[in-house]
């Protein structure tokens, strides 16, 4: 039979690179967090092919003692866990791998000098051998240079990608650990090319800002919740500021950064009813929670996270998330679209006709006669054309005498109406600009709000009983977490009971879900379930119900108002939650400010 043996030091640290490095992104990641975790008030990042031929990160922390650095390089040893109390973790990270995995693998480079000291020293290892033992010259803090990264490992640098890819994956790691510490200072280059240059003592938006998007700032909401022991905190985009992607979703816990489907689903539980289903938000929050109520060691990486009371978690992110934006949603995106904007042009200039033509245009015979403007006969002069020869189109405004207005109504943030476009765009003057107002998505989103708070939310969870109970077959697993949920699932109308070990019994559905189909609707509720650990599909059916019979309430497109009705629609909208966005994500309004409309007429 195979005789067991003992691996070698240098496999064992080659095994463990593999957990822990994967590509070169991922050795950025552990060094940054290193020099982080060593009170680094600067750290300096360089790259060179994306990582794939050197990459070099330098930082003005505690520094390292030559002892201390030789330790640093065992397996195992670590300054990040002062005792056992591994539940207690507060740093970004401690399993004591990253160095000499990174070292197993790849050229080299350590060199510290801590505070105090007159000098420094290096360390060179090449691929688990230690190559230069020697004093050196450098400020207090550390320099770390990792260079042929998987160069003596061809089966694992032949699966690294190109060095744009690879710079893609090293620009998001400094972008998600940059915007969990925004008072550290933080320069990152690739090549000769400066990517990013932050300064420390940022605050949170500030930073969150700089890093995602300079327009961010106009275009969210603040978030500083706590409920218990938990705070929420971080800058979450108003749901007309979107992406079609969700790369631009920034989560943390405890200052770490995460990729975790629980918080995702949480996120997009609270963006449910003002996002279209192929729209993603974007927003950084950082959830803040006790070390013993979130276990980090549950992936090499660091990257995902396991809680205690995950669904708490969920629940206090959901209502918070909503609870900022109810408060900021009454705004859309306040850029006009770029598209859209250079679509505007001057109007036409008419050439003036040549005193002939015009002495031959005063003439009485030119004149139309009565009967001619009578009947609606044309005259000679010809409709007014534009540039391209095409006959302009009568104009599809519509105004009417305006009514009084209320003292102060210049603090209106959506102003006072002064006219209606289409039959479908209501235009007011607010005192800051021009304000355009889709009065159907508008509409729309204001009678699912009056829906909501009248209670119909409760009377369409009323159940209907099935005149004959319908039995469902699913699997053992799926039986299990619908039984689990009977109670909560009974709350919102939809009944059921365990029917054998894989079947379940349907005796009622919500009243608005009546048509359907039992089978599949408890498969997607088991599913979600098996997902996000609670039912939640239900729920948000019956979002997507009320949000049907919003649309269908609603002023349409086409109808005509008085200036009495369009100012009654923008005040009801400055009143209510999330009137920003229609129920399917686009935005209700949009504001073209002063300045905006004194550039199109060249008066900038």
């Amino acid at each position: 039979m195979p005789q067991i043996r003992r691996l070698p030091e240098a496999l064992i640290n080659r095994i463990a690179a593999g957990e822990v490095v994967e590509r070169p992104a991922a050795a950025l990641k552990e060094l940054v967090e290193n020099s982080i975790d060593a009170g680094a008030r600067r750290i300096s990042i360089k790259l060179v092919d994306g990582g794939l031929t050197r990459l070099e990160v330098t930082d003005d922390g505690c520094g390292m003692s030559p002892d201390q650095m030789s330790l640093a390089l065992e397996r195992h040893a670590t300054s990040k866990l002062p005792d056992e109390a591994i539940e207690q973790v507060s740093t970004l990270g401690f399993r004591g791998e990253a160095l000499p995995s990174i070292a197993s693998v790849s050229r080299f480079s350590l060199e510290s000098r801590p505070h105090g000291e007159p000098q420094g020293w290096k360390k060179v290892v090449d691929h688990g051998v230690l190559e230069e033992d020697t004093p050196a010259a450098l400020p207090p803090g550390t320099r770390v240079r990792v260079e042929n990264l998987f160069g003596k490992v061809p089966a694992r640098r032949k699966f690294l990608r190109t060095p744009r890819s690879e710079y893609g994956a090293c620009q998001d790691v400094v972008r998600r650990l940059a915007m969990a510490r925004p008072d550290i200072a933080i320069t990152f280059e690739h090549g000769d090319r400066r990517v990013l240059s932050l300064q420390g003592g940022e605050t949170l938006e500030a930073r969150v800002a700089e890093i995602i998007a300079r327009e961010l700032a106009n275009n969210a909401v603040s978030i500083d919740l706590e409920r218990g022991p938990m705070r929420l905190t971080g800058v979450a985009g108003l749901p007309t500021y979107n992406r079609g992607v969700a790369d631009h979703q920034y989560l943390f816990v405890n200052g770490r950064p995460v990729k975790d489907r629980l918080l995702t689903g949480a996120v997009r539980g609270a963006y449910a009813d003002m996002l279209a289903r192929d729209r993603h938000a974007v927003l950084a929050l950082f959830l803040e929670l006790p070390p013993e109520d979130v276990d980090v060691n549950v992936h090499p990486a660091k990257t995902e996270v396991r809680f205690r009371d995950s669904q708490a978690v969920r629940g206090f992110i959901v209502s918070g998330l909503r609870q900022a934006l109810s408060t900021g949603d009454r705004r859309s995106a306040q850029s006009p679209d770029a598209s859209a904007m250079s679509r505007w042009s001057q109007e036409p200039v008419r050439q003036e006709p040549s005193p002939a033509l015009r002495s031959m245009f005063d003439s009485p015979a030119w004149a139309p006669s009565a009967p001619q403007m009578a009947s609606g006969v044309s005259s000679p002069v010809q409709p007014y054309r534009g540039e391209n020869g095409d006959v302009l189109a009568a104009p599809q405004g519509r105004a009417e005498m305006a009514e009084p207005v209320d003292e102060g109504a210049e603090k209106y943030p959506l102003g006072i109406a002064r006219g209606q476009v289409a039959n479908t765009y209501v235009v007011a003057e607010a005192a800051d600009g021009l304000v355009i107002v889709d009065q159907h998505a508008a509409h729309e989103r204001l009678v699912l709000e009056r829906l909501r708070s009248a209670g119909a939310e409760e009377a369409i969870k009323r159940s209907q009983a099935l005149l004959m109970p319908e039995v469902v077959e699913m699997d053992e697993q799926s039986c299990d977490r619908l039984e689990d949920a009977i109670g909560k699932l009974a709350d919102l109308g939809l009944v059921i009971e365990r029917f054998g070990p894989d079947a379940m019994l349907v005796r009622a559905v919500p009243h608005s879900l009546g048509k359907a189909n039992p089978h599949k609707l408890l498969q997607d509720i088991a599913d979600d379930i098996a997902k996000h650990g609670d039912a939640i599909l239900l729920g948000e059916k019956l979002d997507l119900v009320l949000a049907t019979m919003a649309c269908h309430g609603s002023v349409r497109a086409g109808r005509t108002l008085n200036v009495a009705e369009m100012n009654a629609l923008l005040r009801e909208m400055e009143r209510t939650p999330r009137s920003g966005q229609c129920n399917h994500g686009r935005p209700t309004w949009v504001k073209l400010s002063m300045e905006d409309v004194e550039k199109l007429f060249g008066r900038h």
